[in-house]
């Protein structure tokens, strides 16, 4: 009986240093070089994913994040951001890396301005469509708000 104890508590602790990684943190190494596009007729940030990041596409992550109102409102998705609105990307300066475009699964919950909120779905990244931001999350279920 120690012997299954031990096992389980073993398994246990396995799993637990297993947890999802810090998906900001990845989000981090994304070097980000000026790019002209004609379409706009100005320079924005042109990401270079890490091969680590490109492993994780279509694989499902967990990211937590403050809910910021800056997604269209005939849109399906919501952002969500690693800093409160008043340092987030649209506001404070924090750079593009620290915003992630969520579409949740079935329907949009509802969330206040600086909700922190954490959801799961599938990794794309978009280095290309200006009309949506670099780290998108499909397919998106609401884990905890």
């Amino acid at each position: 009986m120690k012997k299954l104890l031990v096992f389980v508590f073993l398994i246990v602790g396995v799993a637990a240093s297993a947890q999802t990684k810090d998906m900001w943190n990845e989000f981090a190494k994304t070097k980000f070089e000026p790019k002209y596009y004609d379409k706009i007729g100005e320079y924005l940030f042109y990401p270079n994913f890490t091969e680590e990041l490109n492993k994780l596409v279509g694989k499902e992550v967990t990211i937590q994040g403050f809910y910021v109102p800056f997604a269209p409102e005939d849109g399906n998705y919501i952002i969500i951001s690693k800093y409160p609105m008043s340092q987030c990307f649209f506001c404070g300066g924090a750079g593009p890396e620290s915003i992630a475009e969520v579409t949740f699964i079935k329907g949009m919950p509802k969330f206040e301005v600086d909700d922190l909120i954490t959801v799961k779905g599938k990794l794309k990244l978009n280095a290309e469509d200006i009309e949506h931001v670099n780290f998108i999350l499909t397919d998106a279920v609401l884990v905890s708000k």
